[in-house]
């Protein structure tokens, strides 16, 4: 963990594209160490394209940004492979590679980040685990776990390396309600321990019933509700 003062994310004056289309113009925002941040927006309106663009995943066109203390403008693929290493990144659709057990969708994570004391990386994936609340599931296959302890394995594995950042992309959108509750909690803990969370979502309950800083996507800008009041709902 770094206990750097210096925000997780800072962006400045930056355009967001999705293909040729710019669909965010000229935002700018920073994100604090161990700060949880929604951020909200109809489909299309550019909020997966921005968390893409934090974690390099889409190119930084215009303006600047810097995320975990790295430079995204122009960032270098070995860069990015040090990017990742800082930040736990989370989608809606898992992603776990389906012919691996638990286990070895955690070890490539491992090995892929620098990892090689077997016995060091046994230790985290149990303790990974243990912090989500899954017990000895290490040599199950992803089609044995329902969803919700699937994204638990997600979470798992987006903590292995430590973050200072988690960025989630609607999370919880496959999810029943209830098992999306069980999940949330997950990141309030995990952001209750000093990990800087940014998440997606279309699920405003959450919003409701833990209320936190909300970044809106909207009509081309970023709204911030530290900065100024708007409705969540309004042309959603």
């Amino acid at each position: 963990m770094s206990f750097s003062n210096d925000p997780v994310v800072r962006v400045e004056n930056a355009t967001i594209f999705q293909e040729d289309k710019a669909v965010l113009s000229d935002i700018s925002l920073t994100v604090g160490k161990g700060e949880f941040v929604y951020l909200i927006g109809r489909t299309g309106s550019g909020k997966s394209s921005l968390l893409k663009t934090l974690y390099a995943d889409l190119p930084l066109r215009l303006g600047q940004m810097e995320t975990a203390g790295f430079k995204i403008n122009g960032i270098s693929s070995k860069k990015i492979s040090q990017l990742r290493r800082k930040i736990g990144i989370i989608f809606q659709d898992f992603e776990l590679l389906p012919d691996r057990t638990v286990a070895e969708n955690l070890q490539f994570v491992m090995r892929a980040t620098g990892w090689k004391d077997r016995s060091k990386m046994k230790k985290r994936m149990a303790d990974v685990l243990m912090q989500v609340g899954l017990g000895s599931i290490d040599n199950k296959m992803p089609y044995q776990l329902s969803g919700g302890e699937q994204q638990r394995v997600v979470i798992a594995r987006a903590l292995l390396n430590e973050p200072v950042l988690l960025i989630a992309d609607e999370p919880t959108g496959n999810l029943d309600p209830e098992v999306s509750d069980g999940v949330f909690k997950l990141f309030t803990d995990i952001n209750k321990s000093g990990t800087a969370v940014l998440m997606g979502t279309h699920d405003h309950s959450f919003i409701e019933k833990h209320p936190a800083r909300v970044l809106k996507c909207f009509q081309g800008k970023l709204l911030d509700s530290q900065k100024e009041e708007f409705d969540l709902r309004s042309n959603y």
